[in-house]
């Protein structure tokens, strides 16, 4: 029973909530997520952290060169940006606020409700995740309490988990965000992300399984 168990494949789906190639990403991925779970794939959600806790404004080089990924992402992918952002916004490079959020939507089984709330705010409403108001309304939005979310962003608790969490994906075999990462028979291995083309993914994983 443990062995069969333990046998059972798992893909990790690596992100961050405001890395903006985990927005081009998304369409692909939720086709890819979907085929997954309908051929008995277990698919976990795995928060990588990509920039800590910071006050302090982008620098205006950091501004320039991400506004130019967005613009690179739409010319390669077709997605969607709300370039306003860089006028009506104080960008801060900060996404570990946006990662507590997820941990604690993942609590109530609405991880996957707040990363679209935090990329459809960001990307689309020219709203910074970085902020609390911001996280706050999209926690109100997909059902979560404002006054307890509150407190729970706060917890020194939660701070500790996240901490734990992204620890642990720096473990595994990955190569920025998004990255996605199969768990099979005690073997552990990188897939690699075709942003285009989700049945590549697929039959990568299904070989091996």
């Amino acid at each position: 029973m443990t062995s069969k168990m333990n046998s059972k494949p798992k893909l990790y789906y690596i992100y961050d909530p405001m890395c903006s190639w985990c927005w081009g990403y998304a369409p692909t991925w939720h086709k890819l997520k979907n085929a997954l779970e309908e051929s008995g794939i277990t698919v976990k959600y795995k928060l990588g952290g990509l920039a800590p806790d910071s006050d302090e404004p982008m620098p205006e080089e950091m501004q320039v060169f991400l506004e130019q990924t967005w613009h690179k992402i739409s010319a390669q992918l077709g997605t969607v940006f709300n370039y306003d952002f860089w006028q009506q916004c104080q960008p801060r490079r900060s996404t570990y606020p946006a990662c507590r959020a997820a941990l604690i939507a993942r609590e109530h089984n609405l991880e996957q409700a707040m990363l679209q709330g935090i990329q459809t705010a960001y990307y689309l409403e020219a709203k910074n995740p970085s902020d609390l108001e911001t996280l706050t309304d999209i926690a109100i939005s997909i059902g979560l309490g404002s006054t307890k979310f509150i407190k729970q962003m706060h917890n020194e608790k939660l701070n500790q988990k996240l901490m734990s969490e992204i620890a642990s994906t720096r473990q595994l075999p990955i190569q920025g965000f998004p990255s996605l990462v199969l768990v099979h028979d005690n073997q552990v291995r990188p897939i690699q992300v075709d942003y285009q083309n989700w049945q590549a993914s697929y039959q990568d994983i299904i070989n091996d399984v």
